[in-house]
């Protein structure tokens, strides 16, 4: 089987607490060993150390970020974590540089990821309902999907020459919050992808 590294990727308000992150954490990390794969998680608020985080990349075949939606983007916990981790990584471990040469510094950039064959998922929770996606009527994402708004994460890892796997959503879970529902969902959509 394959090498899983989820990274909770929760930061703590008195609003949200991070219980539902962690449960999804969980659930993928339960479901991905029944099926025998090796599983490690970290949580970005915890200490860590940059260059376990490194060698937890490098082992894994597939990372899973676990992440609320926060102000659009990742939380600052999990942006200091790529900060930390991913900026050490760009000295090989992760990628060589952004790709170009010197002797060609207009072509290439981003190419320089080291990651090949490997790959990650995307597994968000986020107060927006799903309706407020892929429809151009709506008002704050005028028709752009989940994945269109998380471009710069899809980036990242792309910069290190990784392959996405379908990204996951809970919607509206804090207005309208269906969380046995979203279970069952992920349930399946780890199955149909590991």
């Amino acid at each position: 089987m394959s090498n899983v590294l989820i990274i909770n990727a929760h930061h703590y308000y008195p609003f949200a607490e991070g219980k539902l992150n962690k449960t999804l954490a969980e659930l993928a990390e339960d479901s991905l060993k029944e099926k025998g794969h090796d599983v490690r998680i970290v949580n970005t608020e915890e200490d860590y150390d940059v260059e376990t985080e490194l060698e937890n990349h490098k082992w894994a075949d597939t990372v899973i970020i676990q992440t609320p939606m926060n102000w659009m983007m990742v939380t600052w916990s999990f942006k200091k974590y790529m900060d930390d981790v991913y900026t050490a990584g760009m000295r090989g471990a992760l990628c060589n540089g952004d790709g170009r040469h010197h002797d060609a510094p207009k072509e290439g950039y981003g190419t320089g990821g080291t990651m090949s064959g490997k790959k990650y998922m995307l597994s968000i929770t986020m107060n927006a309902p799903k309706e407020a996606f892929d429809d151009p009527k709506e008002y704050l994402f005028e028709g752009k999907s989940v994945d269109d708004l998380w471009l710069p994460m899809h980036a990242n890892f792309k910069f290190f020459d990784m392959k996405p796997l379908p990204t996951f959503v809970c919607y509206d879970v804090m207005k309208n919050a269906e969380a046995e529902k979203d279970f069952e969902r992920y349930k399946k959509h780890l199955d149909a992808n590991f």
